[in-house]
């Protein structure tokens, strides 16, 4: 029979295998098994020569599709809540799933964070793509309305102003104006310098290409400012991380030893002290190591 240290560390590596699908470890792989079965019903509607309608989907299309509607409703997030659940089913303590339900918040927080960062830096990268046809469209003879008609919809992903931008070149708008609100969006500071271009190239006659190659060149160096940037916090950033996982490891550890970590942790004075001065040095580590990154950040 089993002891109990190798049935907790089983339960453990169940809980980090969950945990990796909730983060998307598994996400690529049904997503793959998706394309395939839906590549193979389209050849199979391709060969019944216009007979139409494909036929009822196979179990392996049903279990995919609901594999990803069940992804799509549970957060990572929500794998601390698991976690703690699983913890106080084997520690017989319910501070485990007061701990994991106070995670979720901050874990949502950290998602969110993470796509709008995303987000700033795919309009980052619009905004330089944009600048960059719209200098080629105007030296191909192109006006400037038409050519910046052509070049925002060749550039997507300024996001919602794009319409009014569209809109204003398209029927003679205030360009300028359309591109200063569209600036308002985080990571799109740089249609200000596009709007500033466009007002000195209308009202004074100056060369608008001229102008956007040199922003194009500014905005270009400011973004390999800060990826040059977030490599050298990558250091810092992988002590956070580390830093997050060493009480997990030591839990871990101990229960590959045979010793009952939870037991003292949870039901005994010394450990509950222990554990709470544990939680607040490492949340003050955390904190404080994140603090330095995004300083350094927002000093760039």
């Amino acid at each position: 029979m089993p002891g109990a240290g190798e049935v907790s560390t089983g339960v453990a590596l169940v809980c980090l295998g969950a945990a990796a699908w909730l983060a998307g470890g598994w996400h690529s792989g049904v997503r793959r098994a998706r394309l395939v079965l839906a590549e193979g019903r389209t050849g199979r509607m391709a060969g019944t020569d216009g007979a139409g309608g494909a036929g009822p989907p196979s179990p392996a299309g049903r279990m995919t599709d609901g594999l990803r509607r069940v992804r799509a409703r549970l957060r990572p997030e929500w794998g601390a809540l698991a976690a703690g659940l699983v913890l106080a089913l084997l520690g017989n303590s319910v501070l485990p799933i007061v701990a994991g339900a106070a995670g979720v918040p901050m874990l949502r927080r950290m998602r969110l964070a993470g796509r709008k960062r995303r987000a700033r830096e795919r309009r980052q990268d619009a905004v330089i793509a944009l600048c960059g046809t719209l200098a080629g469209e105007v030296r191909s003879g192109r006006q400037p309305g038409e050519a910046l008609l052509c070049a925002a919809q060749d550039c997507d992903g300024l996001g919602d102003a794009q319409a009014a931008v569209l809109a204003a070149a398209r029927f003679g708008g205030d360009v300028p104006g359309a591109l200063v609100a569209a600036a308002g969006q985080p990571g799109a500071e740089g249609l200000r310098g596009l709007a500033a271009c466009w007002r000195v190239a209308v009202d004074q006659g100056a060369g608008l290409a001229a102008g956007l190659d040199r922003l194009e060149g500014a905005l270009r160096a400011e973004r390999d400012q800060r990826s040059d940037l977030r490599a050298q916090l990558a250091g810092a950033r992988a002590t956070a991380v580390m830093l997050a996982g060493l009480p997990v490891l030591g839990l871990l550890l101990g229960v590959a030893l045979g010793a009952d970590p939870l037991h003292v942790l949870l039901h005994t004075g010394a450990g509950l002290g222990c554990l709470l001065a544990g939680g607040v040095l490492e949340s003050l580590g955390v904190w404080w190591v994140t603090r330095i990154v995004r300083g350094a950040e927002a000093a760039s």
